[in-house]
């Protein structure tokens, strides 16, 4: 028992799995021509966006960047100046200096890169026509007109100066005979007129126009950009990004649409960028250069007054000779009066960044003070000589210091100039710019495979939409599970019976009955099933009468009616069809009857019953037209006539039909459904909402009337072959003949 639950519930579950991908399958299938034109409509438009786009282009080099302190490239002798030259070059900060006005902004002046000069081309299309060009002058204007470029024109201006307040504003250059031109403001007002060639002024205006090719009244739009505006249009289509973490190399793109001018544009970046790096190096060393020339004239001044004094002084007084102590004292004092002057050289220098509180510069005055307190002690020394030997020493002194302390400054002089005459930068292009030969960005074939994929999607998210919003019934299945009634017969849609009445209206004649035009068709097949069904339906009935009724017009019902009245006199049955729609019925029509002497007139009391019974071609079938139209249907239908009509017809006909109008346009239904044996609903496949059908079924139960079902009437059961599972077999059986 259990193994039979398992079997049981893995069948189930299969099935359900079946009927979800054939219910896609039945989507896809319905909407095919929606997802088909909206697939269609993506790949034209990615076509079309290849047409009118332009491709982009990247040129792209490497630049190394030396991390090191500014005086790592001088030589030793130089150490003691380096705290001036202590700048440190860092990744970071070169990659802000390589997108700085400083380099940009030369690069710009160079190339003229603040000039934007591009020819008027037609809307959307025209620019991509006039890049496909590739013949000799310019292209004859399109559709006669003159005013766009199409393809072939040249104009070539060298300069363009106008005031700061039409910065970044469109001016229009438009193209004369034998090379002349009008430039014009952006209202259309002339500036000035020139020919090519020669330089043209109108008070702050000047344009120098080197080369103009182009077809007479061809327009071309002038932008003279400002440097801010310039500086950020090529910041947008530059990159600069370090490859690999700490490796000081920077690898520099540029974008654009002109492959030719970016290897140009990005080779001036690259070496004005270096060259300002040089530069920068080589100002450092001259600025110290020129502190050093400036202390020089009075370091020998010095030098010699000392020399000067000393000789004297040893002249008035002989040959004088210095001990050993003496000397060795001297040597001493020479020693440290240099490093005293070192030390207050150094501390100028450094107030002339810091202040005095700063940490550099007290340490410089901490050593000052250990010197000068060192110095003390030798003066303590040098008082215990003779005043002879004090001052040979202090003259002694004088020159030794001075001439130590100017040669060393005569030596740093000499090797800065050395040092700014070979000065290298901290950067260096390792990979000059290259163009890449292929544009960047997709490939064609991906931007296609692209457009079909959302085609796709867009159709699903349509059908998504669509169902959403509809939410009429499609399936009998979803009548029987919400409104408990049973559906007696689903009637498929049928194409004959839509050929059968354009025919009759072309023809002029009167339409054909299905059941008796096509027989075979699987509509009459399916209410041929629904002549077994009514058995069940009037089982318990007393009465042998069937209302056929819907909730709305449209449904089909009377085409339900007639046909159900054939196929049942067909199977020997003696049938009546009662048409009692007072107000549109048309039943007399397919069978090439009149309407008067009918169902209204019986009731008005000017025919008895059989003066409106009419015979039809069809044997065992009689049909009740409408008869006269009368003003009043409802009041009429609620005569006690009605009643006594049906029950003589039912006592001498097997079955009656009544098709009567819909339920919830006037209440001639519910006053018909009193005096019949059953009442069933018409409802047509994608026509209404569930919750019309429960508003006729109240309808027809506040009046009284019970209704028996539903005859399911158009299903589409071309998506039913695509489902899977037994709800979606279709069984068809139909007779053929051979010869």
């Amino acid at each position: 028992m259990e193994n039979e639950k398992i079997t049981q519930t893995s069948i189930n579950d299969d099935e359900e799995q079946g009927l979800a991908l054939g219910e896609i399958v039945t989507v896809v299938m319905e909407y095919r021509w929606l997802i088909a034109a909206t697939t269609l409509i993506a790949i034209l438009l990615s076509a079309a966006y290849l047409f009118i786009s332009q491709s982009n282009y990247r040129a792209d080099g490497l630049i190394q960047v030396e991390e090191k302190g500014a005086g790592a490239g001088i030589s030793s002798a130089l150490k003691d100046l380096q705290p001036l030259l202590s700048d440190s070059t860092t990744v970071a900060a070169e990659q802000e200096i390589l997108v700085s006005r400083l380099v940009l902004g030369r690069v710009i002046d160079r190339l003229k890169l603040d000039l934007d000069v591009k020819p008027l081309t037609f809307p959307v299309i025209g620019a991509a026509i006039s890049r496909r060009y590739d013949g000799n002058g310019p292209r004859p204007s399109l559709l006669g007109m003159t005013g766009y470029a199409w393809g072939g024109e040249i104009l070539q201006v060298d300069a363009l100066d106008v005031p700061s307040v039409v910065e970044d504003k469109p001016l229009m250059l438009v193209a004369k005979e034998e090379g002349k031109f009008e430039l014009l403001n952006a209202e259309g007002s002339l500036i000035l007129r020139g020919s090519a060639g020669v330089r043209e002024r109108n008070g702050p205006f000047s344009i120098f126009v080197a080369r103009i090719v182009a077809n007479p009244e061809t327009r071309f739009v002038l932008v003279k950009r400002s440097m801010e505006s310039a500086v950020g249009e090529i910041r947008k289509k530059l990159a600069v990004k370090e490859r690999g973490k700490k490796s000081g190399i920077l690898e520099v793109t540029l974008t654009g649409r002109d492959p030719e001018k970016l290897g140009i544009v990005l080779d001036n970046i690259l070496n004005t960028y270096v060259r300002q790096n040089v530069e920068r190096r080589s100002a450092e060393a001259e600025n110290t250069l020129k502190f050093l020339e400036t202390q020089l004239p009075g370091l020998k001044r010095e030098m010699d007054a000392a020399e000067v004094a000393y000789n004297s002084y040893r002249q008035s007084r002989g040959s004088l000779d210095l001990s050993i102590e003496t000397q060795s004292v001297l040597q001493s004092v020479v020693e440290v009066d240099n490093q005293i002057v070192a030390l207050r050289q150094e501390r100028d220098e450094l107030r002339q960044n810091f202040t005095a509180e700063h940490p550099r510069v007290q340490a410089v005055d901490s050593r000052l003070e250990r010197l000068k307190e060192r110095r003390k002690e030798f003066d303590v020394e040098v008082s215990k000589l003779p005043d002879t030997q004090q001052k040979v020493l202090r003259l002694a002194r004088d020159v030794e210091v001075s001439t130590t302390l100017y040669t060393n400054l005569v030596n740093t002089a000499q090797q800065l100039k050395v040092s700014k005459a070979g000065t290298v930068g901290d950067v260096r292009i390792i990979d000059s710019p290259i163009v890449g030969k292929n544009p960047i960005g997709l490939p064609p074939p991906a931007i296609v495979s692209i457009a079909l994929i959302i085609g796709l999607l867009l159709s699903a998210l349509i059908i998504w939409i669509l169902r959403s919003m509809r939410v009429v019934v499609e399936n009998p299945d979803v009548i029987e599970g919400k409104l408990g009634l049973p559906v007696y017969a689903t009637i498929p849609y049928s194409e004959s019976e839509i050929f059968i009445s354009k025919d009759a209206e072309k023809k002029g004649s009167a339409p054909s009955l299905l059941a008796i035009a096509k027989p075979e068709d699987d509509a009459i097949e399916s209410i041929r099933g629904l002549r077994a069904t009514i058995h069940f339906a009037l089982l318990d009935a007393q009465k042998s009468s069937l209302l056929i009724t819907g909730s709305s017009p449209g449904l089909g019902k009377s085409f339900v009616s007639k046909n159900l009245g054939v196929v049942l006199a067909q199977a020997g049955k003696k049938v009546i069809v009662i048409d009692a729609d007072l107000r549109r019925g048309h039943i007399h029509k397919e069978f090439g009857l009149k309407r008067d002497h009918g169902l209204s007139e019986y009731i008005g009391g000017r025919f008895d019953m059989r003066s409106i019974i009419k015979t039809t071609s069809v044997p065992n079938l009689s049909v009740i037209t409408t008869g006269q139209i009368p003003p009043n249907p409802s009041e009429l239908l609620m005569h006690e006539r009605l009643g006594a009509l049906f029950s003589a017809l039912e006592a001498e006909f097997d079955t009656l039909i009544v098709d009567a109008p819909p339920v919830l346009a006037v209440s001639d239904a519910v006053v018909i459904g009193r005096h019949v044996g059953a009442t069933m609903l018409v409802a047509r496949a994608g026509q209404h909402p569930i919750a019309e059908l429960e508003q006729a079924i109240k309808r027809l139960r506040q009046g009284g009337v019970e209704v028996k079902g539903f005859i399911f009437n158009g299903m589409d059961m071309r998506r039913q072959r695509y489902r899977y599972g037994y709800s979606g077999y279709q069984y068809k059986y139909s007779y053929s003949q051979k010869k």
